[in-house]
């Protein structure tokens, strides 16, 4: 069904381009998707990555999953439905901030392949930057930092990803960490800061 408002709407272009803003910012806006599942150590990685970029003097901004819920995203559930609006609407709120020339960072599960892919459509190829972060079940079970696991084998939690919900893993990212203990979190953003530079959307570190 055509949503009758869109023939009343028409892109108005600014005359500040992409290029201006990332010409003063002295960087490539991107984004860099960051997916696998609870506990395996997403938000803790994307944090510290954007703690040693904002050392470096480079413009940042991490979208969290549990974060966005709370705000923006709190009248969705955890349906399949629900999952792929929540993705639908991060991918809109990256695209701005890549087209700000800003380095945006999101930490979110988003289970679902096709999901991932529309968000990769979204953006110009390039700017969609795939992290798994690749730990086994186990070892996050092992974490649970928020009993979420435990709550998800006792029934209490329905649609829990790895549980009673699938994860799809991500078939070609663009990096795949292994964060199997506490010690890869430097060596996995060392590994992420080296791929910025090499692909010249960070000029040093």
């Amino acid at each position: 069904m055509v949503n009758e408002s869109e023939n009343n709407l028409l892109w108005h272009p600014n005359s500040v381009t992409r290029e201006d803003r990332e010409k003063i910012n002295y960087q490539r806006g991107v984004c860099l998707w960051f997916t696998g599942l609870s506990g395996s150590g997403k938000s803790t990685i994307a944090n510290e990555l954007e703690r040693q970029l904002n050392h470096s003097g480079y413009r940042t901004y991490l979208l969290d999953g549990d974060n966005i819920r709370l705000g923006l995203n709190k009248d969705l559930g955890f349906s399949e439905k629900d999952r792929t609006e929540n993705i639908r609407r991060i991918g809109e709120i990256a695209k701005l901030f890549v087209d700000a020339g800003i380095i945006v960072l999101t930490a979110f599960i988003s289970p679902y392949r096709i999901d991932r892919q529309n968000v990769r459509d979204l953006l110009s190829p390039g700017d969609f930057i795939e992290i798994f972060v690749n730990a086994d079940i186990s070892v996050c079970e092992s974490r649970d930092p928020k009993g979420l696991y435990k709550k998800a084998r006792a029934g209490k939690i329905n649609n829990f990803t790895g549980i009673s919900a699938p994860y799809e893993k991500p078939l070609k990212p663009e990096l795949n960490l292994i964060n199997a203990d506490e010690g890869d979190i430097i060596q996995n953003t060392g590994k992420i800061l080296n791929f910025l530079y090499e692909r010249n959307i960070i000029k040093n570190t």
